[in-house]
């Protein structure tokens, strides 16, 4: 399919065209280099810099800005500095949630955490992936696919998850894993590519 179908759909026999955010909404091929898609990253970059920069226990300013750069937060958030995203807009976090230093969120598609997710430090949530096709990557085409974290989970540092994924509810990801495929609920998973070893079960309380 070429760069051209996919800038269009028909509806009641007319041709639409659709915009290169749109087409990144709808999961098809876009280009990433996009004057509207470049001014929405310029604007949530500013705000992750004016997050980063400010003072660690300024809870109110820093609660400020993620109010206009997420979509939405739940009660009881924070993020350690620093901490980037692609557009801000894309990104549901539940309640209490804690992602330690340098989370990083290429939101070119919906990122939702669910209750309860705490984060690891140098952590990476990838949206976003490139063609395989070498002529389509360096024409600039990008898409994105969107990821789902469940509610009970945590995620060990130097965690990657990729386009696509879903993470279920109550999980523990250990540190280093690339998640590449959906992991269950109530599971302990970890590994390049993220696999699951085992079940949660009561044994698993410290006594």
């Amino acid at each position: 399919m070429t760069n051209e179908q996919h800038s269009e759909f028909y509806t009641k026999g007319k041709v639409i065209k659709m915009t290169e955010k749109e087409k990144q909404q709808a999961g098809e091929l876009y280009n990433g280099g996009d004057k509207e898609l470049t001014a929405e990253r310029t604007a949530a970059k500013k705000l992750c810099a004016e997050y980063n920069s400010a003072t660690y226990n300024d809870y109110q300013k820093k609660e400020r800005i993620l109010d206009r750069l997420l979509a939405l937060r739940g009660e009881n958030t924070w993020i350690e500095s620093n901490f980037f995203c692609d557009y801000g807009y894309n990104i549901v976090i539940g309640d209490n949630f804690y992602a330690n230093h340098n989370c990083v969120i290429l939101d070119c598609a919906d990122v939702v955490f669910g209750d309860n997710v705490f984060i690891g430090p140098n952590c990476g949530f990838y949206t976003a992936g490139h063609p395989i096709d070498a002529e389509q990557r360096n024409s600039g085409l990008e898409y994105a696919k969107p990821i789902k974290i469940g509610s009970d989970v945590w995620i060990g540092g130097n965690v990657c998850v990729m386009p696509g994924v879903t993470i279920g509810d109550n999980v523990v990801i250990g540190g280093g894993s690339v998640v590449v495929s959906d992991i269950p609920s109530g599971t302990v998973a970890v590994g390049n590519p993220c696999k699951v070893i085992r079940k949660i079960t009561d044994a698993d309380k410290i006594k």
